[in-house]
C-alpha cells in the first residue's frame, strides 16, 4: 500500500471553490480500481492550505489515476486556483 499527499495552496477567497472541485475529484476518485480511501483537510491557522490524503493498494495503481485523462481534466480547473503547483508525495508504509 502506498500513502500519497496532495498539498495545494489556494488563493485567497477561492477556497470553497477549491473544496468542491477537490470534493468532485474525490468522489470521481474513488471509483478507480486500487483506491481504498481518502480525506481532505484544510489547515485552521493557514486556511490556504490543503492536504488530501489518499491511500492506494500501490503506486502503479495511484500513477494510472494520477496520469488519467479525467483526472488531468479536473486538475487543470484546480490549478486556477492555486497560488504554486500541486506537490505530491508518494510515500510507502515501513514494514
Amino acid at each position: 500500500m502506498v500513502r500519497v499527499i496532495i498539498e495545494r495552496r489556494c488563493q485567497p477567497n477561492k477556497e470553497a471553490e477549491l473544496e468542491k472541485l477537490l470534493v468532485e475529484l474525490r468522489s470521481k476518485a474513488m471509483w478507480q480500481r486500487g483506491y481504498i480511501s481518502g480525506e481532505t483537510l484544510q489547515s485552521v491557522d493557514a486556511p490556504s492550505l490543503w492536504l488530501v490524503i489518499s491511500t492506494w493498494l500501490d503506486a502503479e495503481l495511484w500513477k494510472a489515476w494520477e496520469n488519467s485523462p479525467e483526472r488531468q481534466e479536473m486538475v487543470t480547473k484546480i490549478e486556477q486556483l492555486l497560488v504554486v503547483p500541486e506537490k505530491v508525495s508518494v510515500l510507502s508504509f515501513v514494514k
